[in-house]
């Protein structure tokens, strides 16, 4: 159910956020590990579509220790002031015993990490980005509030979260642009090649496309989340081309093109993406 004054508030703090950014243009805001951000938002762990990497990986009573620790961290870095510490200090030193001592924490962020939280929260679309090389995963996404309001979260294989704030939709492109194609190998536009769903794989495809996706060094995958699904763009990077795969929507018997694509285009084509219009 819609909330009159919380969507009123909401946006009041869009518009504050916007007129810093216009000042002093798209920067870099917080870095967060998988661990803090459980500490300082646990309830996102299941309300926002970003993964938590490291933490996937441990089990109960480690997830435990470690939040421990993320809260020590956050404390130390000055990210957050903890108004209760001795309260806490006290059921930290009585762990392992039958004291039965508890403690809720009274927390207090600072207005870096309140922006990061809320902004990855009330996005009304986002751009999901993924990037598989030989070495692993690396996942971003752009939480687009409008074209002057932008949080960029890149996800590192190992559970950190970068977080960048962006007033210009090419900024915002570009981090995406570096992700897909991290060697600058896109370099000219090929012939547009239409594709049916029923044959994309590598042994029914064009020739040309089938090669690049054999000797794909980079493959990204690239959704525009929202309440309708938007178009998808999958990018294969080898080391002497990048080809873009193209579909304007989801589960549509037409609009499957597939090329080659210069530095030029392929930052179109993000840009594009990210500028989609909510549904």
């Amino acid at each position: 159910m819609a909330n009159p004054e919380l969507d009123s508030e909401l946006e009041k703090f869009r518009e504050l956020v916007g007129k810093a950014l216009a000042e002093g243009g798209s920067q870099p805001l917080i870095k967060l590990t998988d661990e803090e951000l459980a500490v300082l938002d646990p309830d996102a762990l299941e309300d926002v579509v970003v993964p938590t990497p490291h933490l996937a990986t441990l089990s109960e009573e480690q997830r435990e220790w470690v939040l421990a620790t993320a809260l020590r961290s956050l404390v130390s870095r000055g990210a957050v002031e903890v108004a209760n510490i001795a309260e806490l200090d006290a059921v930290l030193r009585s762990e392992g015993t039958d004291s039965g001592l508890t403690a809720d924490v009274d927390m207090r962020v600072t207005p870096e990490v309140s922006m990061a939280l809320a902004l990855r929260r009330t996005a009304a679309r986002a751009l999901a980005v993924e990037q598989q090389t030989s070495s692993g995963t690396v996942r971003a996404f752009v939480f687009v509030h409008s074209p002057e309001l932008m949080l960029i979260e890149q996800v590192t294989g190992g559970g950190l979260h970068i977080f960048t704030l962006a007033n210009k939709v090419q900024d915002a492109a570009g981090i995406v642009q570096a992700l897909v194609d991290p060697f600058g190998i896109a370099d000219r536009d090929g012939k547009a090649i239409q594709l049916d769903p029923s044959v994309l794989t590598t042994d029914a495809v064009d020739k040309s496309l089938a090669r690049v996706i054999d000797k794909a060094l980079v493959v990204g995958q690239l959704i525009v989340l929202a309440d309708e699904p938007g178009p998808l763009l999958t990018t294969y990077a080898t080391d002497r081309e990048v080809w873009a795969v193209n579909v304007d929507s989801p589960q549509a018997p037409t609009g499957i093109t597939a090329r080659a694509v210069s530095e030029r285009t392929l930052a179109e084509l993000i840009t594009k993406l990210i500028k989609q219009p909510v549904a």
